[in-house]
């Protein structure tokens, strides 16, 4: 995690939709990065990984579908789907390809900030518990 703000990397071929998505997330406390296409999104992450990506589907030169197989192959980096598809099975398929959530087009602003914050929350490195005793106030568990 990191110290200041969580950085987001938003997708999409679409400047006013990465704008109005950058200024939400921003609001919200979020450092945010944008990439106008797969690949500047695969050099985006390989340069500096962010805490999630949020990625649209259609896009020219490498779609979404793409670039989050070459993201699941690298590991465990958290996602959400953005798409005008809202088909049932295009949905299913952005989950198992590895896509932690799925928004469709047009979308609320709020909405795509709160389902970031809540893979956010999800993906955050749990603290193991301390060896020996644990102390909280008068309460002691050995």
């Amino acid at each position: 995690m990191r110290a200041m703000s969580r950085s987001i990397l938003v997708v999409d071929d679409d400047p006013h939709i990465r704008q109005l998505l950058g200024f939400a997330l921003a609001k919200a406390g979020l450092e945010v990065r944008e990439a106008a296409d797969g690949e500047a999104a695969l050099a985006a992450v390989a340069t500096d990984a962010p805490d999630l990506v949020v990625l649209d589907i259609n896009m020219p030169r490498m779609d979404g579908l793409e670039v989050c197989r070459r993201l699941r192959a690298q590991g465990e980096l958290p996602i959400l789907f953005l798409s005008s598809r809202d088909d049932e099975i295009d949905r299913v398929l952005g989950i198992e390809l590895g896509a932690d959530d799925y928004v469709v087009k047009p979308f609320s602003p709020r909405e795509v900030v709160a389902r970031v914050q809540a893979v956010l929350r999800r993906s955050a490195p749990r603290e193991a518990p301390a060896e020996g005793a644990l102390a909280r106030g008068r309460l002691s568990l050995d």
